[in-house]
């Protein structure tokens, strides 16, 4: 599959599914699992300038504004997804902004402009190209010092697993080094038992670091290996408890 339909593919998606995405509250797997650690690696957010890149309906934006900082701009491939985001932030204005963009082309943004900028669950979906385009434009767009924090799905995930209930991506048998840039098909659930279809182009652990050091950073990162915890289990033991003890996701933070 070309650059350019693995993005349509994603677009397509989104566009199509942007309503089943919003929420006030934590509800999916993810928004236990990942989202909060995420969130707690960008501290100290208050009074800096935030880019939150494939910022969906603007979940962790709104966040990250009501942390305290002083801007957030959210961008994202998906139309439908920015006029979610959009309907959330007139309903209940934060002072957010967002607009329809692509994460590998950040030319709205000058250089060294942004003390923060945030990507969760972005790189699933991009290619190793599309992943060194975009962390080469966080990196000039980054101030120095700045931070880039983000999440990715761990990447031995797949390939540890039967696709089942509740967090899957479909690959075919194993292939960890062989289906590098391959497109698979996953569903994440939420706790009402519905589910959300995601998607997993897949990398290496190699390949994220290779397109952080192109990409010009060079300070050593912080990374968490993300996991359902006992605090997971003492919420929902029925929802998280077939997840326990596997590598979920990852997330990084690495300065500039």
């Amino acid at each position: 599959m070309s650059i350019l339909n693995h993005k349509n593919s994603t677009r397509n998606l989104y566009n199509r599914t942007a309503s089943e995405w919003i929420r006030g509250e934590p509800s999916s797997l993810s928004d236990f699992t990942a989202r909060p650690f995420v969130l707690e690696l960008c501290e100290p957010v208050a009074g800096l300038q935030v880019l939150d890149i494939g910022c969906g309906e603007g979940y962790c934006s709104r966040e990250l504004r009501r942390r305290g900082a002083a801007r957030v701009h959210g961008v994202d491939l998906s139309q439908s997804m920015i006029a979610a985001a959009s309907l959330q932030e007139a309903e209940d204005t934060l002072g957010i902004s967002y607009e329809v963009g692509c994460a590998t082309d950040l030319k709205q943004f000058d250089d060294g402009e942004i003390d923060i900028v945030v990507a969760v669950f972005l790189f699933n979906y991009l290619t190793i190209a599309q992943t060194e385009e975009c962390m080469a434009e966080v990196a000039r767009i980054l101030r120095p010092g700045g931070r880039f924090v983000f999440s990715v799905p761990h990447p031995s995930f797949p390939y540890m697993r039967e696709a089942a209930y509740p967090f899957y991506f479909q690959v075919e048998g194993t292939g960890y080094f062989s289906k590098r840039d391959q497109q698979f098909p996953g569903r994440i659930w939420k706790r009402d038992g519905s589910w959300l279809n995601v998607q997993l182009i897949h990398k290496t652990l190699e390949d994220y670091f290779n397109a952080l050091k192109n990409a010009g950073f060079n300070t050593m990162p912080i990374l968490q290996e993300l996991r359902v915890t006992p605090e997971h289990i003492a919420i929902d033991e029925s929802f998280f408890s077939s997840l326990l003890d596997q590598p979920l996701h990852l997330a990084i933070q690495v300065s500039r």
